[in-house]
C-alpha cells in the first residue's frame, strides 16, 4: 500500500491455520459462524466471526467492509496516483490542505506515537527512497554520509503542521507514508464496523496484523501464534501461542526482509534519527493493543529501537510486549509484565 512495507503481518497463515482449526468444535447451535476473506492494500483480509441473530447477510456485511477499506485506501494509499496521501505529498511548502476525518486519524496517531518513540517517522519517504527500499526493490548503493545529512535535515515531524484547518509542511518535498499505520487503521474501521452491527465476538486480519474481541462458542478463548524467527527459509512454525483477549495485535520483524550489498546486511527498517537501516539482535516485536493501528505503530518503532531500548520503553509505559533477539546461543525472549497474562 506504502512506500515500503514492513514485514509486520508475518504471523497470517499460523494465524488462519489456527483459528479454523481450534474454533470448529462444540459451538452452540444458535451462533453462526461466518468468515470472509477478501483483497485490500495490496494484501489480503480475512474475518471471522460469530452472530446469534444476523442484521444482514454475508455478502451485505462484506459488500460495507469492502466499502470502508476502499474508503481508507483511498485516502492512504501511495499507489493510487489521486489518493489523499499523494494530493498532499504533492503539495508546496506552507499550504494547508483540508484532510479527511480517516486521514486526521491516522496522522494525529502516527505524530504522537513518533514523538513519543522517537524512531516512527511517517515523513521518510524520501528517505526510504534515497536507499531505494521503494516498493518491490532493494537497494543498489549505500548513500554517501553527504546525501545522509542533507536527507535526515529535510525530514523529519517537526516539519508538520497540524490545526483544525487541515495540514502542511513547512519545506518542499516532504512526503508521508503511513505504511506503519494504515493497515492497522483499516482494521480498526472494520472492527467498529462490525460493532455497528452488535457483532462483538470477531477476529479482524488484514496483511497478518489483527484485531480480535470477544469469544469463540462455549467461552473458547481465541488463540493466536507468534512465529519462530529462526525457521528454515520456506518454513513456518510457531514459536508460541498466546490468548491476546479483546486487542488490536501487530507483529514487526526484520528477518525476512533484508538485502546483502558489498557484503554488507541491511534491512528494511531505517532508524529515522541516524537515516541508517537498523543493525542490531531484536528480530521479532508483538505488541497488544486495544487499537490496531496503535499496536502496528508501536511494533515498528520498537524493532527500530532494538532489544535495550524496546524493554525500557515497554517497561516504562507499561505496554503488552513480547521481543525476541538473536545471540550467538540462539533466541533470546522478553515479555514485558503487561504482556504476561496474555500467555
Amino acid at each position: 500500500m506504502n512506500r515500503v512495507r514492513t514485514s509486520q503481518g508475518i504471523m497470517a497463515f499460523l494465524l488462519i491455520t489456527l483459528t479454523l482449526l481450534l474454533s470448529g468444535c462444540g459451538e452452540k447451535p444458535e451462533l453462526k459462524e461466518t468468515f470472509l476473506e477478501g483483497k485490500t492494500m495490496g494484501t489480503t483480509y480475512h474475518i471471522k466471526y460469530y452472530d446469534e441473530q444476523a442484521q444482514l447477510s454475508a455478502s451485505q456485511l462484506q459488500s460495507q467492509i469492502d466499502a470502508v477499506l476502499k474508503d481508507v485506501n483511498q485516502s492512504m494509499s501511495t499507489y493510487i496516483e489521486d489518493s489523499e496521501i499523494n494530493t498532499f505529498n504533492r503539495l508546496p511548502a506552507n499550504q494547508v490542505m483540508p484532510i479527511s476525518e480517516d486521514f486526521r486519524a491516522v496522522i494525529s496517531e502516527s505524530i504522537r506515537l513518533g514523538e513519543s518513540t522517537k524512531t516512527l517517522d511517517v515523513t521518510m519517504g524520501p528517505l526510504i527512497d534515497l536507499w531505494g527500499f521503494g516498493p518491490d526493490k532493494k537497494p543498489t548503493k549505500r548513500p554517501s554520509d553527504e546525501e545522509l545529512v542533507s536527507m535526515i535535515k529535510n525530514i523529519g515531524l517537526d516539519k508538520l503542521t497540524l490545526t483544525a484547518q487541515g495540514l502542511a509542511k513547512t519545506v518542499d518535498g516532504l512526503e508521508l507514508s503511513f505504511s506503519a499505520t494504515a493497515k492497522g487503521y483499516g482494521i480498526d474501521k472494520v472492527a467498529q464496523l462490525l460493532e455497528s452491527h452488535n457483532i462483538t465476538n470477531y477476529m479482524v486480519e488484514i496483511g497478518g496484523e489483527l484485531r480480535i474481541a470477544g469469544e469463540k462458542p462455549n467461552n473458547k478463548d481465541w488463540v493466536i501464534a507468534i512465529e519462530q524467527p529462526d525457521a528454515q527459509p520456506g518454513e513456518r512454525k510457531v514459536h508460541r501461542i498466546l490468548t491476546p483477549g479483546t486487542n488490536g495485535i501487530a507483529t514487526s520483524g526484520d528477518y525476512r526482509i533484508f538485502y546483502e550489498m558489498n557484503g554488507e546486511i541491511y534491512t528494511h527498517l531505517i532508524d529515522p534519527t541516524t537515516g541508517m537501516p537498523t543493525k542490531h539482535d531484536l528480530v521479532s516485536v508483538t505488541v497488544l493493543h486495544p487499537s490496531a493501528m496503535t499496536a502496528d505503530g508501536l511494533a515498528t518503532a520498537l524493532t527500530v529501537m532494538g532489544m535495550d531500548k524496546a524493554q525500557a520503553y515497554a517497561q516504562e509505559h507499561d505496554l503488552p510486549v513480547y521481543l525476541i533477539a538473536k545471540s550467538k546461543d540462539g533466541l533470546i525472549t522478553y515479555s514485558s509484565p503487561a504482556f504476561k497474562p496474555y500467555l
